[in-house]
């Protein structure tokens, strides 16, 4: 399946629909072109509210990921450079730092102690 929300999770579960996403995107399992499904059609799928999915919509748009168009939905544009995968692996290191209990300041010194 594409998309996967895990309910008990920390991770807000809009940003777990567009994590699927870029996730989706970096594999290749999306490509340019290809449409999500509407709104209201994931939402109902997944078990969420509507707006839950419109505010992930809206955040991949905001990314350049996707393309949003009345009649058309959302398709994936595939203008985002490798931006997707590393959307995607830094919201799974937020992920794994909240459960881990390590704060913004000391994932920032750790991931700052790695770039160099």
């Amino acid at each position: 399946m594409l998309f996967r929300i895990d309910p008990s999770s920390t991770a807000p579960l809009y940003e777990q629909v567009a994590a699927s996403v870029r996730r989706a995107l970096s594999e290749e399992r999306l490509k340019p072109g290809d449409s999500l499904p509407a709104a209201r059609e994931l939402a109902k799928l997944l078990d969420i509210n509507v707006h839950t999915v419109l505010r992930a919509y809206g955040t991949l748009r905001d990314e350049g990921i996707i393309d949003l168009r009345r009649r058309r939905g959302a398709v994936v544009t595939g203008r985002s450079d490798g931006h997707a995968r590393l959307a995607a692996l830094a919201a799974e290191l937020v992920a794994e730092s909240r459960r881990a209990g390590v704060g913004v300041e000391e994932l920032v010194t750790i991931v700052r102690r790695n770039f160099s």
